[in-house]
């Protein structure tokens, strides 16, 4: 492959990740609307669907957000029946926050189609092409999360 034509190809394959992010936004904002959130709240529902339970200084440390703001948006998340809260039965100090079967079911709604959708999509792909795919995406993640880690220092 020729240098023209690989840099054709990086340029192309970076216009692509840049509209693949921009299209990601764009439906986790619709999303974000149907529910009657925002989008720092859209975020801490899929933490909390991923984790039995997770506690707010977690939750905190996952979305970047202050203690103050947590309380905010766990007393918001509550109100609207998205999440409950109970005492951590190994210390009793603690507080656990777990998502409602009732949100859960709703953010499937609108997220399990990409699901079903993905698996029929990855099947066009070999494993070889998968595991790359995966890295690449990873390295991909691990410089925006260092590039994060920059912006907040900022």
């Amino acid at each position: 492959m020729s240098r023209d034509s690989w840099e054709v190809l990086r340029r192309t394959v970076g216009e692509e990740m840049q509209a693949l992010q921009a299209a990601v936004d764009t439906y986790d904002d619709a999303a974000a609307r149907v529910l009657g959130i925002n989008r720092t709240d859209l975020r801490c529902l899929e933490l909390l669907t991923q984790h039995p339970a997770l506690t707010p200084s977690r939750l905190g440390a996952e979305l970047g957000l202050a203690t103050g703001s947590v309380t905010a948006m766990l007393d918001r998340l509550e109100r609207l029946g998205h999440l409950t809260r109970s005492p951590d039965p190994t210390d009793r100090r603690k507080t656990l926050i777990q998502i409602t079967d009732t949100a859960r079911q709703r953010t499937w709604e609108l997220y399990g189609p990409f699901v079903a959708e993905g698996d029929t999509l990855m099947k066009d792909y070999t494993t070889a092409d998968l595991e790359l795919l995966a890295g690449f995406l990873r390295r991909n993640r691990d410089l925006y999360e260092r590039h994060l880690a920059r912006v907040r220092q900022a």
